[in-house]
């Protein structure tokens, strides 16, 4: 006989949490740039801090800077054998952004390619975000 009434109950399954979307990724210039930055840099880094803030005729402007440690708040990124770590108050500004790296005669700088932008400046020194819809 089978008595229903003293089975054991059914265990509770957790569902799995949603992975997490990278908030950037490099192109292959980009993350060659880096490396060579890296490994030039006076001091040891860990990679390049990425950030926004305010100001320019735009409203913000991106921030790229040595980064000597990994803060707990940071968002590591680590895209073709480098890593970028991003300031949290940024996540939601730089969320699908590719990090490109151009030089030619006049200038070399790291470009953003990013879904977030909603318009620039004529010199292209500051740009105006608009947080990622997620």
């Amino acid at each position: 006989m089978n008595d229903m009434t003293s089975a054991s109950p059914t265990p509770t399954v957790k569902p799995k949490p949603r992975p997490r979307p990278q908030v950037m990724k490099l192109t292959e210039a980009a993350a060659q740039r880096i490396t060579e930055l890296t490994r030039r840099a006076d001091s040891e880094i860990v990679g390049l801090r990425v950030g926004i803030k305010n100001g320019g005729c735009a409203g913000q402007s991106y921030t790229v800077e040595y980064a000597h440690e990994v803060r707990p708040t940071d968002e590591v990124v680590e895209d073709r054998g480098v890593k970028i770590l991003v300031d949290p108050k940024a996540v939601l500004f730089l969320l699908g952004t590719e990090m490109d790296y151009k030089a030619d005669k006049m200038q070399a700088q790291f470009i953003f390619n990013n879904p977030n932008q909603v318009s620039a400046c004529g010199c292209g020194e500051s740009v105006q975000l608009t947080a990622a819809k997620v």
